[in-house]
């Protein structure tokens, strides 16, 4: 089971190209009413990497979410070829459903160099084998929520995860600005670098905004907080794979007009820094009238 979720991810992010420039992607239900951001961030990579000389691996991604995906309905990627210079090459993607972006994304590609290196060290955690998998909610709470809610929650993902310090999120406390976690994908994939990368921009989404939550005693179950990203940004610094433990470190730096604003730092197990994130998104409280 765990393999075909992996082996269906990959095919996912495969799009069908359709046009030089044109690729046609597929959605997945996760048991949400929209797609999934991490889905149109990994399928945006995927198409764009299609239009670059393969010497050249994406270093940095910039998407801006412009509306909520369809998800009975296809998405078209449209690539636009900025520059292809002698060391990086650029790309546009707008990612298109009945006629209107949903997406609006920047990235960047270059070509295998040597130079200088550091790194910040990675957080002194428990590891991955030391961690319990999270609990399930049980059958009773489960029932007392939302249709919707129990789809997301009950539908197993190609990802698996494990919270160095989990939080009951039907009955969240506060608790500062930050969290680690650990995540690797169920099944294994062949070690192609640009496949890694477009899971790893599809995952990167999990888990994120949420930290701006955390001082403020609300999760995404609550039933009076609207959350949605707004953007999203991703640096690739190291090879990785994905079907390996990796450690997702994230803090929220500031809180503040209905948006949340939260960073993370993504280890490799054996503490390589292999890439960086950060997102903006709405967190929107609605009162009772």
């Amino acid at each position: 089971m765990t393999q075909a979720l992996a082996e269906e991810l990959a095919e996912l992010l495969s799009l069908e190209r359709l046009e030089d420039n044109l690729f046609r992607g597929q959605s997945r239900d996760i048991g949400t009413r929209y797609v999934f951001g991490g889905q149109v961030l990994g399928q945006a990579l995927s198409a764009a990497q299609q239009t670059v000389d393969p010497s050249r691996v994406a270093h940095s991604l910039h998407g801006y979410f412009l509306r909520a995906g369809d998800i009975e309905s296809p998405i078209i990627y449209m690539v636009e070829r900025l520059r292809d210079g002698h060391s990086f090459s650029s790309r546009r993607v707008l990612a298109i459903q009945h006629g209107q972006p949903i997406l609006n994304g920047s990235i960047s590609f270059q070509i295998e160099e040597a130079g200088f290196e550091h790194q910040s060290s990675m957080p002194e955690v428990p590891g991955p084998d030391d961690l319990e998998p999270p609990q399930p909610i049980s059958a009773g709470e489960l029932a007392q929520l939302p249709e919707k809610t129990q789809r997301w929650l009950t539908r197993r993902g190609p990802f698996e995860f494990r919270p160095v310090y989990p939080r009951d999120e039907l009955r969240p406390s506060k608790r500062p600005p930050f969290q680690q976690i650990w995540f690797r994908l169920s099944g294994h994939v062949p070690g192609d670098a640009l496949l890694q990368r477009a899971m790893l921009a599809y995952a990167s989404d999990f888990h994120l905004i949420g930290t701006a939550t955390l001082p403020h005693g609300i999760s995404y179950l609550s039933h009076d907080v609207q959350m949605a990203s707004l953007d999203h940004a991703l640096w690739f610094h190291r090879p990785f794979r994905v079907d390996d433990w990796l450690l997702y470190s994230c803090d929220s730096p500031s809180a503040q007009g209905a948006r949340g604003l939260a960073r993370g730092m993504i280890f490799s197990r054996d503490g390589q820094l292999v890439a960086s994130t950060a997102q903006e998104g709405l967190i929107r409280v609605r009162h009772a009238r």
